[in-house]
């Protein structure tokens, strides 16, 4: 008999780090032998059996209606909750949830934390969540999470984000030419949204740099964007008198972008992973990052990053290109994050919290 899931969240099938990484799961838990569903409060690549409760999304003022969630989870083996009472960005339909899930006590339920309250300032306050949930499996992206939530009584396991380690390659020159980028430009890509914990300033800041310290080249930043979080303002701000060319704008597609870019910048000062660092090893690019506090699970895995502090180093790597180095990345993320090996990962956290069978 095929099993049910369905995955639940704020936001489903979109381009934001949540989505991607629940994307993935589903892939996984179709392997597992799953069929998946979707219930979330928006959805831009809506299905046929796909259910949209707009009182979910986070940008709502909707009251919550909790039969509706309920007759949506109906029949469900398995609920995996994605960051949606992880991180309260809409804390009525984060509690509305929990209390939903606490009446189906027969529904097996996994929540995926992405984020946790205490971890942005503007929630530290909030204690209720995420959810205890007797009999549920917690699973965190990283162990700094995992250690806060057993602090706070509450056991979970480790399934790190996980990728294509061997992807379709992304086109370079015809990405670069679609963007205006000339032949010998040095493209400094910042993949990801403008919003203040991307320090999009210190994105901008790092290509002027470079470009000091490589007279020689025309250093170009480019960042995908878009601006969120009313941050439209201070995005203007951070662009208004750059050093270098600036280009906003998303590719089609990821690897396009990686393709087209010679240097990735990261300086995200809180992330809950960083998916960029290992999409940039990947796609074998050199990648200058900020210490963000997760940082250091990837590097303890292996990874050789150069840092956002020190363009002079980056700046001498790319005079004499250490090629060998983007090999090793790559190896460490075959070894400890290919998305190949997410179902048994999955299937291990299941057997952990005695979901063997079902």
């Amino acid at each position: 008999m095929t099993r049910r899931a369905v995955l639940l969240s704020y936001r489903l099938g979109g381009t934001d780090g949540v989505s991607v990484e629940a994307t993935k799961w589903e892939w996984a838990l179709g392997e597992l032998g799953f069929a998946v569903r979707r219930v979330a409060g928006e959805i831009p690549d809506r299905r046929p059996d796909d259910v949209v409760l707009p009182w979910l999304m986070y940008a709502e003022d909707v009251a919550p209606t909790p039969a509706e969630l309920t007759a949506a989870l109906a029949r469900a083996d398995l609920v995996v909750v994605e960051n949606l009472c992880s991180l309260p960005l809409n804390a009525d339909a984060a509690r509305a949830t929990a209390a939903v899930l606490d009446q189906l006590p027969d529904t097996r339920v996994a929540f995926h934390h992405h984020d946790l309250p205490w971890q942005r300032e503007e929630f530290a306050e909030i204690t209720d969540l995420p959810p205890e949930r007797p009999g549920s499996l917690h699973v965190t992206i990283n162990e700094r999470s995992r250690q806060e939530l057993a602090d706070r009584g509450i056991e979970a396991r480790v399934v790190r984000n996980a990728f294509d380690v061997d992807p379709p390659p992304g086109e370079r020159d015809a990405t670069r030419k679609a963007f205006g980028f000339e032949p010998d430009d040095l493209v400094v890509l910042q993949p990801t949204r403008a919003i203040p914990r991307k320090d999009v300033p210190a994105g901008v800041h790092f290509a002027g740099a470079l470009a000091h310290e490589l007279p020689q080249r025309t250093v170009r930043y480019w960042l995908t964007g878009p601006a969120e979080d009313s941050y439209e303002t201070a995005l203007e701000r951070a662009l208004a008198d750059p050093t270098v060319p600036v280009t906003v704008g998303r590719a089609g597609r990821a690897a396009d972008a990686y393709a087209a870019a010679d240097v990735i910048v990261f300086p995200s000062t809180w992330e809950g992973f960083g998916n960029p660092v290992v999409e940039s090893v990947i796609a074998r690019r050199p990648i200058a990052v900020g210490r963000y506090p997760v940082l250091d699970e990837l590097v303890a895995l292996g990874l050789h990053l150069f840092s956002v502090d020190a363009p002079r180093e980056l700046a001498t790597w790319l005079a004499t290109p250490d090629h060998a180095q983007l090999d090793e990345n790559l190896e460490v993320a075959r070894r400890n994050l290919a998305l190949a090996d997410l179902p048994a990962r999955l299937e291990a956290a299941f057997a952990a919290v005695g979901w063997s069978r079902w």
